[in-house]
């Protein structure tokens, strides 16, 4: 696969785009919306049903996980609906900027497993997290915030190593598309569509603007490519539906 087409973010886009602090605020504000197990984000294609297909993968091959990471884990969604299936009673590492999402996950959680529940903080990129111990690592709706090209690889790196061997990583997140033409139909027009519909373009507007205020999403492509060049093998795409896609890695 040849991400040679892939743009480079420059340093200029990266002090351009929102700060971790403006990003935690907005999410501190937003914490009911990102409770609801029915529907998900709105916004995002498809969210019940890949939180469904993937936490339907992930209770299948890890029945009796011990330990599961989730980076970005807003209101704890994915670990309630994995939890709900799983045999086992694992401890469940939360890292999120939100301290109000983190409070929501907790206390959801709680009542799911007798393991231990770790609350981190911050940003996950710089959280202190035990190498070779996680048996899943969750990442949904979080990678798009990373910036330039070091950044994605070192954070690809590190989550490699905190997995333990034969463990593995699931994304569901907004990608790009290679094609500047493709990326105009498919983002601009096509998901444009979506949006107006789900309320009007008013809406559309608004969702663009905070996607290009806070946002860096790369491509499908380039993502599957950086997973296998830090070590990552059997990588496998789940779903992908005009510019959101889940994929998965093990280690």
């Amino acid at each position: 696969m040849d991400n040679s087409s892939e743009p480079q973010t420059t340093n200029n886009l990266k002090m351009n785009k929102a700060t971790l602090q403006e990003i935690e605020a907005r999410f501190d504000n937003d914490v009911e919306r990102f409770s609801n197990l029915e529907t998900g984000q709105a916004t995002t294609l498809d969210a019940v049903w890949n939180m469904e297909l993937i936490t339907d993968a992930i209770s299948s091959l890890y029945p009796n996980a011990k330990h599961i990471l989730d980076i970005g884990c807003g209101a704890g969604n994915y670990d309630v609906k994995l939890l709900q299936k799983l045999h086992s009673n694992p401890n469940v590492s939360l890292v999120d900027l939100s301290q109000p999402m983190l409070n929501r996950a907790k206390e959801r959680i709680g009542a799911l497993t007798s393991g231990q529940i770790h609350l981190i903080k911050g940003d996950f990129r710089e959280a202190a997290l035990e190498e070779n111990q996680f048996d899943v690592i969750i990442a949904t709706s979080v990678l798009h915030h990373l910036r330039d090209d070091e950044d994605w690889e070192n954070t690809f790196k590190k989550l490699f190593r905190l997995l333990r061997t034969g463990g593995s990583l699931w994304i569901f997140d907004l990608i790009e598309q290679n094609n500047e033409h493709l990326q105009k139909l498919i983002y601009m027009e096509k998901y444009g569509e979506y949006l107006t519909k789900l309320r009007d373009e008013e809406y559309r507007d608004h969702v663009f603007d905070y996607i290009e205020h806070e946002d860096t999403p790369r491509s499908l492509i380039y993502q599957l490519n950086l997973l296998t060049q830090v070590g990552f093998k059997n990588i496998d795409v789940l779903h992908k539906n005009l510019c959101f896609a889940s994929f998965m890695a093990f280690k």
